[in-house]
């Protein structure tokens, strides 16, 4: 597009729009993935060269409201790489942030809307989510803070230089919210140019539901995407198409993580909030973990890097991460 007042014959050729019409370009070949037909799944590559991180567990959810923009704001001034957030889908078919499958924990649903129990959040439309306040039951200094969009938490994250573990959260109560996630990353394809091997992954996409997990890899075939829970040993091979196993820390050992890197993939425990559980998986050789305290998570890694300088984290497999599409 011509700068208003410009004449075609001077336009000339901007480095900085060509990017842009590439960084769309990606975009636009994930959303033609959409639907039957996808199934090009290229091999990951697990980087022991990627750095240890502590994400930020639901943003910084034992500093500030779960799920909110204030979250990830205050994951952001801790210093945080990544957070981890929870994604649902509303009656009107929007993707916003909220971890329990109900309203009531977190918001004052039953203020605003009395009578509409159990609030499961497919029951309400985006319109009716946002009169909610999801920051007061964490903090009266948070009220007033609103379940936010997914592409408002992905425009937050893009904007404080952030990654992100995108949870699909009961995907079996919303058939399709693979799609719709997909489609809402191709309308920001930053999140499709994965990072270098020696940063933090730029997003990976994971659930406990297993079957959407691979549903969404087949939809996002460039991305990482993560198991969530504790994959028995005799079965880690049946996922070679996945990056990560991420369980809860209190399931695994050291042999564990290293069954798991045999087989080619990375593992980040959740959620863990004790410094010396911290330290423990550490010493297993895990390559991070979920925190609702990324400032205790990342003094834990400082100290255990400085106890242990030179540590590195290998793998078996030496597969190649495809560049994205475009």
């Amino acid at each position: 597009m011509l700068a208003m007042g410009s004449s075609p014959g001077l336009a000339v050729p901007n480095p900085a729009t060509e990017n842009a019409q590439a960084v769309a370009a990606a975009g636009a070949a994930t959303a033609q993935r959409v639907g039957p037909g996808a199934g090009f799944r290229p091999p990951q590559q697990p980087s022991p060269t990627r750095p240890l991180i502590a994400v930020a567990h639901r943003g910084a959810s034992g500093h500030a409201p779960e799920n909110t923009l204030a979250a990830i704001d205050e994951a952001h001034r801790l210093g945080a790489e990544a957070v981890e957030v929870d994604v649902q889908l509303t009656s009107d078919d929007r993707l916003v942030l909220m971890h329990d499958t109900t309203l009531g924990r977190t918001t004052d649903v039953a203020e605003v809307f009395p009578g509409r129990a159990p609030y499961d959040v497919g029951d309400f439309t985006l319109a009716e989510i946002r009169r909610l306040d999801a920051g007061s039951s964490f903090d009266a200094a948070f009220a007033g803070e609103r379940v936010p969009l997914l592409g408002e938490a992905l425009d937050r994250l893009e904007a404080h230089g952030m990654n992100l573990l995108l949870e699909v959260k009961e995907p079996a109560l919303y058939p399709g919210i693979e799609n719709q996630i997909a489609e809402e990353l191709a309308r920001n394809p930053h999140w499709l140019v994965p990072n270098a091997p020696d940063q933090p992954h730029r997003i990976v996409v994971q659930s406990f539901d297993w079957e959407s997990t691979e549903r969404s890899k087949d939809l996002l075939p460039t991305l990482p995407h993560a198991l969530l829970g504790r994959v028995p040993e005799e079965r880690i091979g049946e996922f070679d198409w996945a990056h990560m196993i991420n369980p809860n820390h209190t399931t695994i050992d050291a042999d564990y993580v290293g069954r798991v890197h045999d087989a080619g993939l990375e593992i980040m425990p959740y959620t863990i909030n004790d410094p010396a559980d911290m330290g423990r998986v550490l010493d297993m050789g895990v390559d991070g973990f979920i925190t609702d305290f990324p400032d205790r998570g990342q003094r834990a890694i400082a100290e255990y890097l400085e106890a242990n300088p030179g540590v590195t984290r290998g793998y078996a497999d030496e597969r190649v991460m495809a560049p994205a599409p475009g």
